[in-house]
């Protein structure tokens, strides 16, 4: 591969034009307090715009308060905008693009206390909340639809005026939209339950709202599963449905991941979680840690494979005419090929770009023709460390800059 490969040709997604196609997917960077971007989130992703990435994507931008999964999440209100534009002005001064990864966790808050009952597709025992005793969950009636609608409407358009270019859906993982498409969560009976069809119904009039609110000025995007991957989950046959329906409600790309963060992180990250790093960052949160090593003890021993996704997002791909970003470990210039040729319109990357940001440029020069990254997991245990989202084969990051408010002066 050279640097004349389609990888590192431009990319027009709706109203927006890529300088290449390669994508740092979101990734919870645990580099905001209060709700508040740090100056640890600017750096962080304008290291990656300064080494090459198209675009580059914040995680988890609740849309209201009570959205959030962790209690010092982004959640969307006007105070944060100077905030917010410190975060996009970096990116852009570094010739990237940047996306605002929306969503709502529904009843998938395992850091916060709500004190109702969560929203979710349907009712009942709410597994994910126990931990801080959010036990049950409501079924999402019309009108709660048609306040969340709008609260993701009113997210994105303050992202637009922040200076995104881009709002990805987050509709997988187990998040409130997931929730509704995925048969582990959705027990309904009305038009939102039962088939795919109706099960992909909620999100996609989100989609469709959002894009008749900034279609003209933003990419929309929707990230979805490809499947669960645990049995009695959605599996690829679901996500083709899911996909032609956003495809029709006016998606610009779909992002294809997989898993929930419940049921099946082995499925999601394709090999299986680094307890030793886990027990490191929580050693001072036993309860935490002890449910961590409960759902591990009873996961499969999962090997990482590179492109571990490629069997069912080819099924997508040969389902729908939108583009479509292939997620799931792409690692290797060979393999970035491999999908250009097999219709992949972008890659986008996580733990690779976490373990060299400047990956894309070293790329294009030559080199380097493979990520370092040895899919460690290791990374993932520092969504919950002062310091935020980490290598841990890197200099650790320095924790003051996640105390300072990206925007705050001096």
């Amino acid at each position: 591969m050279s640097a004349e490969s389609a990888a590192f040709t431009p990319i027009t997604l709706g109203p927006l034009t890529l300088r290449n196609r390669f994508i740092k997917s979101a990734t919870n960077e645990a580099m905001s307090r209060k709700g508040r971007p740090t100056r640890a989130m600017v750096k962080h992703h304008r290291d990656l715009a300064a080494g090459g990435v198209g675009m580059t994507t914040v995680a988890y931008m609740a849309v209201a308060k009570v959205g959030r999964t962790l209690p010092d999440q982004i959640w969307m209100r006007r105070d944060i905008l100077p905030d917010l534009r410190a975060l996009t002005e970096a990116v852009h001064a570094e010739g990237g693009a940047i996306a605002a990864q929306i969503t709502h966790g529904g009843s998938f808050v395992t850091g916060i206390k709500v004190w109702r009952r969560t929203v979710s597709s349907s009712s009942g025992f709410n597994p994910a909340g126990v931990l801080k005793g959010n036990f049950l969950q409501r079924a999402m009636n019309e009108r709660d639809m048609a306040r969340i609608i709008e609260e993701f409407v009113d997210a994105v358009k303050l992202a637009r005026e922040a200076g995104f270019d881009a709002v990805e859906l987050h509709m997988g993982h187990g998040y409130l939209l997931n929730q509704f498409i995925s048969p582990l969560s959705n027990k309904r009976k009305d038009e939102y339950g039962g088939s795919a069809e109706n099960r992909a119904r909620f999100p996609a009039r989100v989609l469709a709202a959002v894009k008749e609110a900034v279609g003209k000025d933003m990419a929309i995007l929707a990230k979805i599963n490809v499947a669960d991957g645990v049995r009695r989950g959605a599996d690829v046959e679901d996500a083709i449905v899911t996909a032609r329906i956003l495809q029709e409600a006016g998606a610009d790309m779909l992002v294809l991941s997989g898993g929930r963060n419940v049921e099946s992180t082995f499925f999601m990250f394709g090999s299986n979680m680094n307890l030793d790093e886990f027990t490191k960052v929580l050693k001072n949160d036993r309860l935490s840690l002890a449910a961590l090593k409960m759902s591990a003890k009873h996961a499969p021993k999962v090997t990482f494979r590179e492109l571990y996704f490629l069997e069912r997002s080819r099924r997508i791909r040969a389902a729908v005419d939108i583009p479509l970003a292939y997620l799931g470990g792409a690692k290797s210039l060979a393999n970035v090929d491999r999908l250009m040729e097999e219709g992949f319109d972008c890659i986008a990357m996580a733990r690779a770009l976490v373990h060299e940001p400047a990956l894309i440029n070293k790329f294009k020069s030559g080199e380097l023709t493979e990520s370092g990254c040895d899919s460690c997991n290791g990374c993932v245990a520092y969504i919950y460390h002062p310091g935020g989202l980490w290598c841990v084969h890197r200099p650790p990051n320095d924790p003051v800059l996640n105390t300072i408010p990206a925007a705050q002066v001096g």
